[in-house]
């Protein structure tokens, strides 16, 4: 993931009224998820948080139209702390979360990725962090291979690196089974947060996640990290 001064995550499962921004000084972890073995719920991640940073990104905000507001006791939920502990397991580097308001659609998503994208450029990596699909009705009611998931993760892809915004931003009418594959839409909507903040031109790269239960597509997206061929 390379040297950082701050994350800042936006997850699926900080949903608000406007938008949030944790300035936490040091964010308790979330277990925000039911009925799984007990030594999941023991499980910390004691990652700094950046009240700094946080401030900034709430200027931004503000000045991009969005009504920002900060949040001095947020802590981290699972959909910040889960893939941290593998991207950044020694939990040194500050981390702060910027909620998704109940009312974005892809074209509010993208723009607040374009409002944070100064962020960037002083050492602060954007993350969005949700599920390329995320139906778990059919998780736990199915639990079979189910081939649309697959070829809704192709065609996101086939978007997200040839830079076609338009596609994404219409998903819902262009993606095959855009509505099964998402039956509300905020799993999907920190991927427009995260090409939001790219910088024109920058080439997207897949990082391959596969299947997960036959019908949760894994597969993550990067802008900014070394292209493979780059000596």
């Amino acid at each position: 993931m390379g040297t950082v001064k701050a994350v800042l995550i936006v997850s699926p499962h900080w949903t608000t009224r406007g938008v949030r921004v944790a300035t936490t000084p040091a964010p308790d972890t979330i277990h925000d998820f039911g009925g799984f073995p007990e030594p999941l719920y023991q499980l910390r991640y004691r990652a700094p948080g950046a009240p700094d940073w946080a401030a900034h990104a709430v200027q931004l905000l503000e000045s991009a139209g969005f009504a920002a507001e900060p949040d001095a006791g947020r802590g981290l939920d699972h959909g910040a702390w889960v893939p941290l502990r593998y991207l950044l397991p020694e939990a040194n580097t500050p981390v702060f979360q910027v909620s998704m308001p109940r009312d974005f659609d892809t074209a509010a998503a993208l723009r607040m990725g374009r409002a944070l994208a100064p962020l960037r450029a002083q050492g602060v990596a954007i993350m969005g962090s949700g599920s390329l699909t995320h139906n778990l009705y059919e998780v736990f009611h199915g639990g079979k291979e189910a081939p649309y998931a697959q070829a809704f993760a192709n065609w996101t892809t086939r978007a997200v690196l040839g830079g076609d915004t338009d596609a994404l931003l219409h998903y819902r009418v262009h993606a095959p089974s855009a509505e099964r594959a998402h039956p509300t839409e905020e799993h999907f909507l920190p991927l427009m947060v995260a090409a939001g903040a790219a910088t024109e031109g920058e080439q997207a790269q897949l990082l391959p996640g596969g299947m997960t239960y036959g019908v949760l597509a894994m597969d993550s997206y990067a802008w900014g990290l070394p292209l493979p061929d780059a000596a």
